[in-house]
């Protein structure tokens, strides 16, 4: 279930981790996780999907970015642009012919291949998300924080959010980034039935929900 892959890093390619479950068939799904907390939140929900799709008949992929998880790279080295050449070297990799994009993963993941995306989100969302909990947590602790001065400091020097060293590059990269969707099918949370697991406090699943997207996926692929 665990397999390694060769990862670009900033001192060369490393070996990284992903939740796999191939048996070498023809349809081959890589899965862009989401960022930040929703990574963790999600990632019960996203192995399911993976088992789910196995009974499908696809096989499946769930690397994880560098600097998250396993990853042995510094969070404080990462970018959009090493986020995106690590999942154009996974998908060299796995030989994928498919990708599904979760929400923040639609900001990194390789446009040439078809596939999905889970309820896409906007760069600059996830960082207002990220500064406003900054700003609150600063706030209990009797501290006065502005969320426009710290995107400043963020994307001049970097920043510590949600327990996350953001470098200068990857605040900056997040202001500016939309989904990079090129013709990929947009799924809606709606479509799956029950509340985003991204939004909950504690990661957690769904079984319908996983069974419901492997479907769409598998019947959609042609599996």
């Amino acid at each position: 279930m665990l397999a390694t892959w060769p990862c670009p890093g900033p001192y060369g390619i490393l070996e990284e981790l992903a939740v796999a479950f191939d048996r070498g068939r023809s349809a081959r799904l890589l899965i862009a996780p989401p960022l930040f907390e929703e990574m963790n939140r999600t990632r019960r929900f996203l192995v399911e999907t993976q088992r789910q799709l196995d009974a499908f008949g696809v096989d499946s992929m769930l690397p994880d970015l560098p600097g998250c998880n396993e990853s042995l790279q510094a969070f404080s080295a990462q970018s959009l642009g090493s986020w995106r050449d690590a999942m154009a070297a996974a998908a060299r990799h796995f030989r994928a012919t498919h990708i599904l994009a979760v929400r923040g993963g639609a900001l990194v993941f390789p446009t040439t291949l078809p596939g999905w995306v889970l309820e896409p989100i906007k760069g600059a969302s996830i960082l207002r998300q990220l500064l406003r909990a900054r700003v609150l947590s600063a706030r209990e602790a009797g501290l006065a924080e502005d969320s426009a001065a710290l995107l400043e400091l963020g994307r001049n020097h970097g920043l510590e959010l949600a327990g996350y060293r953001l470098s200068a590059a990857l605040v900056a990269g997040l202001d500016a980034a939309v989904p990079e969707d090129e013709g990929q099918v947009v799924i809606r949370q709606s479509a799956l039935g029950g509340s985003a697991l991204w939004l909950r406090s504690e990661p957690g699943e769904d079984p319908a929900q996983s069974a419901n997207l492997a479907r769409m996926i598998a019947q959609d692929e042609g599996g």
